[in-house]
């Protein structure tokens, strides 16, 4: 990607700067040792009182219902040429946003005409023994199939997603997950992928997505008459 890529937002937005990506990161952080610290029962104790009061101190600044809304997105639209990852787009995104405590440890870039993701998941993200949960393998498909959307000028939300689980997909091993998309017309894209561990395919997805307009996508998430966010895919 060039450089001089235009800001998708303006500067002051909320998460650029003012330590929220920060905060973010330090919370991952203690998720990640919540599962994996052989710390005393005495010190984990100590631990979930202090995490406690920063959460109620935290708390304390949360708008009351009826405030005017946190800006989440970019009210742009979205394209390779402007962001260099989907991240900076979506701040707050479950799977990628980089404030976002819950996100998961990838990287999604836009490598025309594919959507590529890298990621090393760890020991918060697994399931079986010694795997990767299936939930989270899905939830980084759905993003990755958006990003490819986004390559091919067809975003939108998802309408379906289909995932085969062909092998373990293994913790604290470097996985690549490919998107690109095989149709799309006025109204549908559809787009494949498949996840690569020690060069095995372990995972392939196909989703359908509708083909909507940024502006449209721009009012999913407030409910008519009001600012409550709408359960919805990506």
């Amino acid at each position: 990607m060039a450089d001089d890529l235009e800001p998708i937002a303006p500067p002051g937005r909320p998460w650029s700067g003012g330590g929220r990506e920060e905060l973010a990161d330090a919370v991952r952080r203690l998720i990640a040792v919540t599962v994996t610290s052989h710390a005393s029962p005495e010190q984990i104790a100590e631990a979930a009182v202090r995490a406690g009061a920063l959460a109620d101190e935290l708390e304390r600044q949360v708008p009351a219902p009826g405030s005017p809304p946190t800006p989440r997105f970019s009210d742009r639209s979205v394209t390779p040429d402007r962001v260099a990852t989907l991240a900076s787009f979506m701040p707050f995104d479950v799977i990628a946003g980089s404030c976002n405590p819950l996100a998961l440890p990838l990287t999604i870039e836009f490598e025309p005409p594919k959507a590529i993701c890298r990621a090393v998941f760890t020991a918060p993200y697994e399931g079986a023994p010694g795997m990767v949960h299936g939930a989270v393998l899905a939830g980084t498909f759905d993003i990755v199939l958006t990003a490819a959307n986004v390559v091919a000028g067809g975003p939108g939300p998802t309408v379906s997603l289909t995932i085969r689980y062909l092998k373990p997909t293994l913790i604290g091993i470097p996985s690549l997950f490919e998107g690109w998309v095989t149709s799309l017309d006025e109204r549908r894209t559809h787009s494949r992928g498949h996840l690569i561990q020690d060069g095995v395919v372990t995972v392939e997805a196909e989703g359908e997505f509708v083909n909507m307009d940024r502006s449209k996508i721009n009012t999913l998430h407030r409910r008519p008459g009001g600012d409550q966010p709408v359960a919805s895919g990506s």
